[in-house]
């Protein structure tokens, strides 16, 4: 199976998730944001479908 590109948007903030990881006394690897956004980029486009299957043009919550 043919891997996905990565998303060219950047969905997450850099700081944030270090802030997240230093409050929680530990470190981001260089190559967690990428996988990081990968996944949200994957959430997006789960619910973007599921959204469309409902005949709806408005993501809602229960769409993830």
């Amino acid at each position: 199976m043919a891997k996905k590109k990565a998303p060219k948007i950047d969905y997450v903030v850099k700081k944030a998730i270090q802030d997240f990881a230093r409050s929680n006394n530990m470190m981001v690897g260089s190559d967690a944001y990428d996988a990081i956004n990968a996944k949200i980029h994957a959430m997006l486009e789960e619910a973007a479908e599921r959204c469309k299957a409902n005949k709806r043009k408005t993501l809602k919550a229960y769409d993830f």
